[in-house]
């Protein structure tokens, strides 16, 4: 059966979930999460980095956020909200009693400030800001938000963690760059050493949820006394440390290191499927300002052979052309014939010299901090250059990259990877204001129309519309769906696998 949210992924190792079990362990100990690299900001508003989600959900929380279901789950909000019959009017409850970092309690003017800064900073706050109509504070408990047409999407981008709606204190809203690392969450910023640790301690004045957790909702205890996340951009330094057992977790590990993991002082850690890669388009400037150049990228590009270099093995990925894979409900082959497992060389020479291409350089943005990344831009290169292309291949560190993107005179594609989102409006792409800069009249049309539907079946049909727009205008270029390899140390316990790891509920047991 077909879901509308994929549950949390099955890892390889047997997880035990925060449960009952957790509950009854002992606070205490420190733990060191190698990650890809040093973040670019601290600020979860200013970027979309799963990097910089995984490290700041620790600090701030937002008003709802997905249980192990995906489905919206309150959060700082008291409950879900009241919403009126014309779907126009969100009427949010806040819990009481929560309190900041620095000791002061959170009430509706905190929330109304934090939201219009997200609707004026953050990718998906500025694509949310289009359609409301305003945000205000009902009483010091409540906050209603009014729209100026229904948006089905709107609760689940106040809960995702990137380009995140987290609430701060309101003197500190008016920050841009954030000075103030002050939020909710359960571990609070203690130190910074750039490019050597991220070292958050625990709250003790941290309001947990009650009941038991739920995904990145429910209940969010404290047993750890300390997360230190400690950037390690090379591949095989990441490895190495996940077999030696010299971190308790080490996150986007080439997959072709199972064998070894599972041979050393850690577990592999399987999430499949976790999520695509893709290419991003620059559409407001250069070379793929040209649809018929963007066309000739995506005939040329030869995804088997990209995934096939990038993971190895099948069993870590496979080719797939439709946004999303056929476990879920917005899983459609509609539009898709583009999509040619090894690529259409000669369709791409057509169209290069139909478009009246100079040669000028094709500049890829790329990583070796995900490996993968940048074994698909050197296939992808290959391909490229074979219909006619000239390719300047841009390696940088991520946390460049992320801050180069933001610049279209930088570059022409730059390459990420996302999890297979609850809810398409999630992508990047949904939004204008995402580095790629796609604002069509047919997207618009067709966005809007999907965003518009509150019925789960209409938006399911309506969501094969937007991927039509998407094949037609190549905004970017998916390349297949693949698996995620982590490790974790055997007595740390109480983590449930996820695509954007997380440490509350996490504890140290016996060795």
């Amino acid at each position: 059966m077909k879901h509308y949210a994929l549950a949390f992924a099955t890892s390889i190792v047997a997880l035990m979930s925060a449960n009952g079990s957790a509950l009854a362990q002992t606070a205490g100990g420190v733990i060191d999460v190698a990650t890809i690299g040093e973040p670019p900001t601290l600020d979860p508003m200013a970027s979309t980095a799963d990097l910089v989600g995984i490290i700041t959900q620790h600090i701030y929380e937002t008003l709802y956020t997905f249980g192990a279901d995906w489905t919206v789950t309150p959060l700082l909000a008291a409950d879900m909200p009241t919403i009126s019959e014309d779907g126009l009017t969100y009427t949010i409850p806040l819990r009481t009693g929560v309190t900041f970092h620095d000791g002061s309690e959170m009430t509706s003017a905190d929330v109304v400030a934090s939201l219009d800064r997200w609707m004026r900073i953050a990718s998906r706050g500025k694509q949310t800001a289009e359609v409301i109509d305003g945000i205000a504070a009902t009483d010091e408990a409540t906050v209603t938000i009014t729209l100026k047409s229904p948006y089905a999407p709107l609760l689940s981008l106040l809960s995702l963690n990137n380009a995140a709606a987290i609430i701060i204190p309101e003197e500190n809203a008016d920050q841009d760059p954030l000075e103030s690392y002050v939020g909710t969450g359960p571990y609070r910023l203690e130190e910074r050493v750039p490019d050597q640790y991220i070292q958050l301690v625990r709250f003790e004045d941290y309001a947990s949820r009650d009941g038991e957790p739920n995904g990145y909702g429910g209940a969010r205890l404290q047993h750890l006394d300390e997360i230190r996340f400690v950037p390690v951009p090379d591949p095989n330094t990441r490895i190495e440390g996940a077999v030696a057992g010299q971190f308790a977790y080490v996150d986007q590990l080439p997959v072709e290191a199972y064998d070894r993991i599972a041979g050393g002082a850690t577990e592999p850690v399987v999430l499949a499927p976790f999520g695509w890669p893709v290419f991003v388009m620059n559409t407001q400037e250069g070379l793929n300002s040209d649809l018929r150049i963007r066309k000739a990228i995506q005939a040329a590009l030869a995804p088997e052979d990209m995934m096939l270099a990038a993971f190895g093995s099948e069993d870590f990925f496979s080719i797939d052309g439709a946004w999303y894979p056929d476990s879920y409900a917005w899983h459609t082959e509609v539009a898709t014939e583009p999509y040619k497992p090894m690529g259409d060389t000669e369709t791409a020479m057509a169209l290069l010299a139909e478009a009246g291409y100079d040669g000028s350089p094709l500049r890829i943005l790329t990583s070796r901090q995900y490996e993968y990344h940048y074994k698909m831009a050197q296939v992808a290169q290959a391909y490229l250059e074979a219909a006619g292309f000239k390719v300047q291949m841009d390696v940088v560190e991520w946390a460049t990259l992320t801050q180069n993107r933001a610049d279209p005179a930088l570059w022409d594609i730059y390459i990420t990877h996302s999890p297979f989102l609850p809810e398409p409006s999630l992508m990047g792409i949904m939004s204008d204001s995402s580095p790629g800069w796609w604002a069509t009249d047919a997207k618009h049309a067709a966005v809007e129309a999907f965003n518009a539907e509150s019925d789960p079946a209409k938006r399911v049909e309506l969501f094969a519309d937007v991927q039509k727009v998407i094949y037609e205008e190549v905004p970017a270029y998916k390349v297949g769906n693949f698996n995620a390899l982590a490790a974790q140390a055997p007595n740390l316990e109480g983590v449930a696998p996820a695509p954007w790891p997380y440490f509350w509920n996490a504890y140290l047991g016996d060795e």
